[in-house]
């Protein structure tokens, strides 16, 4: 950092939430490096990134960009969905990362590792983040809820770097906190993602209908989910998750719902699939879980 506590940020996937975390950066005075494609990287230089939200404002960030990191940052941010991850690491090299936070704003609870076997394990800092946040093109960003809210973890990462990276977060916009245990985190967004996901996207309808026409369904999937997050050593609170799926507006969907219906690669194994594999782990029985993702699975996804 600088004497201005200025960052110099990367950002891999400069998407629905990667735009919007590098232009509110960028406008809050840090310097931002978007690692995307040739032609979004041509199209941030070009014209920036462009954010409509009715909490942070209508306006345009400069931003640089690159296809790969090719100097010295602070903090890396990974913002691209788990079945790209992959290819997009490749942006990433090890050796240029160096001492570099990396924080990955995905879904799921398996990436922390896959990316503590490539990169320093003491530098991988998982966050999560609530956030409806859409790119509708290169550089075009809407973000449409009014609350953006990261949890910000890493058991392993010094706390006075994940404090600076919290303060910058939130004094850019989005109310930021630090979490003690990191596991309690990324399963406290499990237990309420994979209901919400599997379900919306095997019905193929929105959190409304689940609720009224799935009732039982939601309600033992929810309660399954809770117990795998539980022997897992994160919450385990049905009863409040619930709650929450009842909090949503009745037409929402999830992102998983919206990639089917746009015949995108579906997030079915980061999501399902880790809460299968950590169940038979742990013995905890998941009747629900286990029929869903088969049938998705068996429905091409």
């Amino acid at each position: 950092m600088t004497a201005k506590n200025e960052l110099t940020v990367a950002v891999l996937g400069p998407g629905g939430i990667g735009g919007l975390l590098a232009a509110l950066l960028s406008r809050s005075g840090h310097r931002v490096i978007c690692l995307a494609g040739d032609e979004t990287a041509t199209t941030l230089r070009a014209t920036g990134i462009h954010v409509r939200s009715g909490l942070f404002g209508d306006f345009t960030a400069r931003v640089e960009a690159d296809t790969e990191l090719r100097e010295p940052v602070d903090v890396c941010l990974v913002a691209v969905k788990a079945t790209a991850l992959d290819e997009a690491l490749a942006r990433v090299p090890p050796t240029a990362l160096g001492d570099a936070l990396l924080v990955p704003f995905l879904n799921g609870v398996e990436h922390p590792e896959t990316l503590r076997a490539r990169y320093r394990p003491d530098r991988v800092a998982p966050a999560v983040i609530r956030a409806e946040s859409t790119r509708v093109a290169p550089g075009e960003i809407e973000h449409g809820t009014p609350f953006a809210e990261i949890d910000l973890a890493g058991d392993t990462v010094p706390r006075d770097r994940l404090d600076a990276l919290a303060r910058a977060l939130d004094e850019a916009g989005p109310t930021t906190r630090v979490l003690p245990d990191e596991t309690a985190a990324l399963w406290a967004k499990m237990s309420l993602l994979a209901p919400f996901a599997l379900l919306t996207t095997r019905h193929a309808v929105p959190i409304g209908d689940v609720r009224t026409r799935h009732r039982e369904e939601l309600t033992s999937l929810v309660e399954e989910t809770a117990a795998v997050s539980r022997a897992c050593g994160g919450p385990a609170d049905p009863a409040q998750v619930l709650a929450r799926h009842d909090a949503f507006p009745p037409t929402a969907k999830s992102s998983m719902q919206r990639d089917a219906e746009a015949g995108r690669p579906l997030e079915l194994d980061a999501i399902g699939g880790a809460l299968l594999r950590a169940a038979e782990r742990h013995g905890v029985p998941t009747p629900v879980a286990t029929r869903l993702v088969g049938e998705l699975r068996a429905a091409g996804y």
